[in-house]
């Protein structure tokens, strides 16, 4: 029993430099388990350390069956907002902090989708605007557009340029 406590205590220290900033954020949530005293409690603080480490990583949970995406910013939101409610007892699962990360991560949702829209808007207009100052269009002169479409009409067979003509 001595040896596992020993094991969970190294584990627990190594995962804890890996929040790096956001460890005081993650300890505190771990303290809403009513992890005290430590020493005897050093299986549950390591579980719940590896499940937010999974959760940093991923950057994903899923709740009642249905997976959700949230960027470890939209997880320290939540963390927060957790962190600073009060509760009458000790948290026995991560159910109230899916919660509050559901509504984040279809935040995060609606953001992206209307960025990338935005986007995608951009290049369509860059596309369809053909531009005056092309050095490529530029500098063609007549008999190198005559020459270009010849090659053309070898390739596709002359029956697109036949009304060029």
């Amino acid at each position: 029993m001595e040896m596992q406590q020993d094991k969970d205590l190294v584990a627990i220290n190594m995962m804890s430099a890996g929040f790096g900033k956001h460890a005081h954020l993650v300890w505190a949530y771990v303290e809403l388990f009513g992890v005290t005293p430590m020493r005897a409690k050093t299986k549950k603080i390591r579980v719940i350390l590896e499940e937010m480490k999974g959760l940093f990583d991923s950057q994903a949970f899923k709740y009642q069956k249905r997976e959700y995406e949230i960027s470890q910013a939209g997880i320290t939101e939540a963390l927060n907002v957790v962190v600073h409610r009060h509760f009458e007892t000790p948290l026995d699962s991560h159910n109230y902090l899916k919660k509050i990360m559901i509504g984040i991560s279809e935040r995060e949702g609606r953001e992206s989708g209307k960025t990338a829209e935005k986007g995608l808007r951009k290049k369509e207009k860059e596309l369809s605007v053909r531009r005056a100052d092309d050095p490529f269009l530029e500098n063609l002169t007549p008999e190198q557009i005559e020459e270009n479409i010849g090659r053309l009409k070898k390739v596709v067979g002359g029956g697109l340029f036949k009304n060029m003509e």
